[in-house]
């Protein structure tokens, strides 16, 4: 198991010393048995709202050359054998930070939480599905469909994520694919070489 508090400490000034922010840091599939785990990292640049391949690939470098440093001196940052996963955060985005849930405001969200809240109907619920109305200090608000406005502490949030509709998508700028071919090109090139 990894300590994802001390990998965001050795992520983060990476991520900040190629001028992007740092959106999420999670391991995945280790918990299940399914295969080789892997270390996802998603981040952004705060111009556009994403990261293109390029980007990815240069935070990727960073990343895993900072990390062999680390483990050449000692310390083991994840055990075993992992794959590292640098992506952008799309547009149906994660919300981690408490910017994101003022930035994102006005779209709808659909939040998991740690613990049961009552909504105004008196009904326990984990879950949160409705408009973002934002938040104030670490109160997240939401306009949930079925039980109006529910407020809880940003502390309380298990997972939450914007849901993919139409104003959403009118509210992005467009995913910019340049470099899509060049590694897609690079990535047969190397196959064949692998193969040859």
């Amino acid at each position: 198991m990894a300590d994802i508090a001390r990998l965001i400490e050795v992520i983060e000034p990476e991520a900040n010393a190629l001028g992007f922010d740092l959106v999420r840091v999670k391991m995945i599939g280790a918990e299940a048995g399914e295969g080789e785990p892997a270390l996802q990292i998603m981040a952004e640049d705060p111009a556009t709202g994403q990261l293109v391949i390029e980007q990815c690939a240069e935070l990727s470098r960073r990343v895993s050359d900072r990390m062999d440093e680390l483990e050449d001196a000692g310390e083991v940052l994840v055990e075993g054998a992992y794959r590292l996963e640098v992506s952008s955060p799309g547009i149906d985005r994660p919300l981690t930070r408490s910017k994101d849930f003022a930035n994102w405001a006005g779209h709808e969200v659909r939040i998991a939480l740690a613990e049961a809240i009552h909504g105004d109907d008196g009904k326990p619920r984990k879950t949160v599905k409705g408009d973002l109305a934002g938040i104030e200090g670490d109160i997240v608000t939401v306009d949930d469909a079925k039980v109006g406005r529910v407020q809880f502490p940003l502390e309380l949030i298990h997972s939450a994520k914007l849901v993919l509709t139409d104003r959403l998508i009118a509210a992005t700028r467009p995913l910019d694919t340049s470099g899509a071919e060049e590694v897609e090109e690079g990535a047969d090139e190397f196959l064949e070489e692998e193969e040859g």
